[in-house]
């Protein structure tokens, strides 16, 4: 099978193309030497529970660092959420961003079901079902007084 000059001119471009942006996958890693500032308090609001809370954290926007606001994140069973921090790397610092860190020693908990209501097939114990309101003897005085 033969390409013709414009497929090949076509493919060779996407190939270069996609060579191209295969470097803008890598990981970047930006040398800072100035401290991030303490962590800021926040207030965590009351969570869903399938959610946990990732804190916030200093990020550096190329001339100082910003404030990012934690959030809530969905849970991941068997999985804990380590928060963004900063490294300290000879003068420079470097952030590690967030991630899920695998729980070595997790064992899942199975839900217990509820267990079905056995009905006493009409005996009621402690009960006296014949006096009184509503005795089901088809009198039609209902849930009111005995009369």
């Amino acid at each position: 099978m033969t390409l013709s000059n414009p497929l090949k001119k076509i493919l060779l471009a996407a190939l270069l193309a996609g060579a191209a942006a295969a470097p803008a996958l890598a990981q970047v890693s930006i040398n800072i030497n100035l401290a991030p500032p303490q962590p800021q308090y926040e207030v965590v609001p009351v969570l869903a529970p399938n959610r946990i809370w990732a804190p916030g954290y200093w990020a550096w926007n190329g001339d100082h660092h910003v404030w990012v606001r934690g959030q809530a994140i969905m849970k991941r069973d068997g999985y804990r959420w380590a928060p963004d921090r900063w490294e300290q790397k000879g003068s420079g610092y470097y952030r590690q961003p967030g991630s899920w860190v695998r729980e070595v020693q997790y064992a899942p908990v199975k839900e217990k079901r509820a267990k079905k209501i056995k009905y006493d097939e009409g005996k009621h114990y402690g009960e006296r079902w014949d006096e009184g309101n509503g005795n089901g003897k088809g009198n039609g005085k209902g849930h009111g007084p005995k009369h």
